[in-house]
């Protein structure tokens, strides 16, 4: 005689669910791949630091450069300074010599009202134990008449 719609026994049944061992499996993968995406996300910040540094550096260096550009007194030698948020920059300007390869070359070079500047621009700033540098360089003409015969004499230091 029976009593039951369903034998007990299928209650409870030794095939259905998961073992502990599957679970912690999958309880280990779980944990690596959370790692590794942790990992790729802490890389890509790093990234974007170093980014924003460089960024804030080439702004410092096109800043600095226009300064020295549009400035009236601008003459041979060499400047630096520092930035409110530490960047330093270092600016080496050097007259470019022509090379003079005949005597009419010499005449016509004498003759010329401005003298072609180099201008070198160097932006560093440290990160970490790091230094990291940005470097710009151009050329200006001057009227002659405001760089002296010695370039010695318009160095600053």
């Amino acid at each position: 005689m029976r009593f039951f719609l369903f034998q007990p026994k299928n209650l409870i049944s030794p095939e259905k669910g998961f073992t502990l061992i599957e679970t912690l499996v999958a309880i280990m993968i779980l944990s690596i791949s959370l790692v590794v995406i942790m990992q790729l996300f802490s890389g890509g910040l790093k990234a974007g630091k170093i980014s924003d540094d460089y960024l804030h550096g080439i702004f410092h260096a096109r800043e600095k450069m226009e300064e020295l550009l549009i400035s009236d007194d601008l003459l041979p030698g060499n400047y630096s300074g520092t930035f409110e948020d530490g960047y330093q920059w270092a600016a080496a300007v050097d007259i470019v010599e022509n090379p003079v390869e005949t005597e009419e070359q010499a005449e016509i070079s004498e003759k010329m009202p401005v003298v072609l500047l180099q201008i070198d621009l160097a932006i560093t700033w440290t990160t970490g134990l790091r230094e990291k540098h940005y470097r710009l360089s151009t050329t200006q003409l001057i009227d002659k008449k405001l760089v002296s015969e010695d370039p010695q004499d318009n160095r600053n230091s």
